[in-house]
């Protein structure tokens, strides 16, 4: 085991033993520019305690850390706040090495980790609100079930007003800075909206009542210790005012144009609707699927207020990058309220049906029917394009327009 890795405190009894993934750039779909780290925490009570693991080939790089603050055999419990692998794929060389008294989970990921993994020791379930003591100090559970899976918790160590997080306040970003109050506040919004857009948004409701939940139990809150990228250890209050305001804080007045081209004509379909919304006095963003990815794509309709998808056709369909972007959009549920369809087409034209209908399944309300055009967009049709354009910037202005609902 290498003794290069070592552990960083972040509190008198609390210790970062994770492993940073510098490679890492694709996450289930999710494009991850700036790797990431998988991070697991040793709390030195009575009773040594690991708070989650790491994904399975990091597991020599955490042993190594907790190896160089205590003995890894005197880890008494195992916490699992949660079942995917990127945090539980370690757990069972954690178990065979160290054999804990306790490993504890929600009783959902009782039930994933067993199926999961042929485990030599069986799981505790720990209920919502119950309290595990460590000896001289104790931690409470509170269940978060579908944020972002069913067994999904958080773990509170109220003597150090220390939150475990999980899933939760998290980000893709692989630094040797382990803090947030380290790195640039741009950063953090990017990588941190971007996070969120691309694994937390579909349970923004549920992000909601949560906040709620944690603000009635009045819990004291001083550190965030997230699973993913920085602790929050100075003004965590700043991340979970971010995730209210990404749940359902107002959307901005931002057309999101979304499009890909055979031969430049929806292209050009797609920069006279943006000339349209910014002469309308909107914000546009264009995104062509020729250099975007489908996780660019959700990172900028989080807070968009409109939703323009354009598509040229392409056997009676979508071109493919086109579909996989909506279906990927479709299944995280962001909050833009109003879509469009737009596309060139040859001599069928089913491209812009086929896009409203994703978009009516997605609850999006039609701004109108489909601008299609025949070939090579004309001066008459350029202008029907910028007609839309403002169309569109006269909805993201209008009174009711980015409340987010």
């Amino acid at each position: 085991m290498s003794d290069s890795f070592s552990a960083v405190k972040l509190t008198d009894r609390v210790y970062w033993v994770g492993a940073i993934d510098w490679e890492l750039r694709d996450f289930h779909g999710y494009a991850v520019e700036r790797g990431s780290t998988y991070n697991a925490y040793l709390v030195l009570a009575d009773k040594v305690t690991l708070i989650d693991t790491v994904k399975a080939p990091f597991y020599e790089q955490m042993m190594a850390r907790v190896a160089s603050v205590v003995d890894p055999g005197k880890i008494s419990y195992v916490v699992a706040n949660h079942a995917e692998m990127d945090h539980t794929g370690s757990l069972p060389r954690v178990i065979e090495r160290v054999k804990p008294e306790k490993v504890v989970a929600s009783a959902p990921g009782v039930k994933a980790i067993g199926q999961h993994f042929r485990l030599s020791q069986e799981l505790t379930a720990v209920k919502n609100g119950e309290t595990l003591s460590l000896g001289n100090t104790s931690l409470t559970f509170l269940g978060t079930p579908m944020v972002h899976w069913p067994d999904s918790m958080f773990s509170y160590l109220a003597d150090e007003r220390l939150l475990f997080s999980n899933d939760a306040f998290g980000m893709h970003l692989a630094s040797t800075e382990r803090f947030a109050d380290e790195l640039p506040e741009w950063l953090l919004d990017y990588e941190g909206s971007r996070y969120y857009a691309n694994i937390v948004l579909p349970f923004s409701t549920l992000v909601l009542k949560l906040l709620d939940k944690v603000k009635q139990l009045g819990l004291a809150i001083d550190i965030i210790a997230p699973s993913h990228g920085p602790v929050w250890r100075k003004n965590p209050s700043w991340i979970v005012n971010r995730y209210a305001d990404w749940a359902g804080g107002p959307l901005e007045k931002k057309a999101l144009i979304v499009y890909d081209s055979m031969w430049h004509s929806t292209e050009l379909m797609a920069a006279a609707i943006a000339d349209g919304v910014q002469a309308g006095g909107a914000r546009a963003k264009l995104l062509s699927l020729k250099g975007s990815h489908r996780s660019d794509v959700a990172h900028e309709a989080l807070k968009a207020g409109v939703l323009l998808v354009g598509s040229p056709t392409l056997n009676n369909g979508m071109l493919p990058s086109v579909a996989d972007a909506l279906t990927y959009l479709k299944g995280l549920k962001p909050r833009v309220p109003t879509g469009a369809a737009f596309g060139s087409y040859g001599w069928s034209g089913e491209a812009c049906a086929h896009i409203e209908d994703v978009l009516s399944e997605m609850g999006l309300s039609l701004l109108r029917e489909a601008l299609r055009v025949k070939y090579v967009p004309n001066e008459e049709a350029l202008a029907q394009c910028v007609e839309l354009g403002r169309l569109t910037a006269a909805r993201l202005l209008s009174p009711t327009a980015g409340a987010g609902a």
